[in-house]
């Protein structure tokens, strides 16, 4: 009988998804999703190949399973970082930066595109991680149009087009360039709200993590 990781079944299955998300991510990073097979996942996490599939039918399930347990990791944090702040305009820089550091963990290159070697069913599923985040930040907005700290606008055009501008902006991995590009990245969408007097820029701050 396989070695029970944790002191009980719940804590053993739970500790072996992270053990193979935290392998997929690597993997990924390495050599792009379509080069890795579920046979090299289980050898990086240390986890006998059969065993994988108790958790996973395949290796896009996987993904789907990784990409929605950051996704809600980070809206947790999110939600933790921004509850106690009022200002619609601080709320706004918080998720910025969070999307900024979180990219980072969502860089599945080299390789192709995503798009290009998932199924469709798979791309929609993986389109709800987007979706969740979205929601977040057309709250933000719709409370700093009521406020007043942003003129009105149409929220589902600022939303698209906030969001298409953080996904295909690349910052540094580390050092003082990659706070100055995170800040610059916060200034710009402050900016392209419409924040006005209150789009300044800051000394650089520790990056989220």
């Amino acid at each position: 009988m396989p070695k029970i990781i944790g002191g009980s079944l719940h804590e053993h299955r739970e500790q072996t998804r992270l053990r193979l998300f935290q392998a997929l991510s690597q993997l990924m990073a390495e050599r792009g999703f379509d080069a890795i097979t579920l046979a090299d996942i289980a050898q990086a996490a240390g986890v006998g190949r059969t065993a994988v599939y108790n958790h996973f039918a395949d290796k896009e399930s996987m993904l789907v399973g990784f990409i929605m347990n950051e996704t809600e990791r980070y809206i947790a944090a999110l939600e933790t970082e921004i509850a106690g702040v009022g200002d619609p305009t601080e709320q706004l820089r918080a998720y910025v930066r969070a999307q900024c550091v979180l990219k980072r963990d969502y860089h599945l290159a080299p390789g192709p595109d995503l798009r290009s070697v998932l199924s469709r069913g798979t791309r929609q599923r993986v389109r709800e991680h987007v979706v969740l985040v979205e929601a977040m930040l057309r709250r933000v907005l719709a409370a700093g149009i009521e406020s007043g700290a942003f003129p009105e606008q149409d929220l589902g055009t600022t939303v698209s087009l906030v969001n298409a501008c953080l996904s295909s902006r690349v910052v540094p991995d580390d050092g003082p360039e990659r706070e100055r590009a995170i800040e610059s990245t916060v200034l710009f969408v402050l900016r392209a709200v419409g924040a006005g007097d209150r789009a300044e820029a800051r000394e650089p701050e520790p990056a989220l993590v």
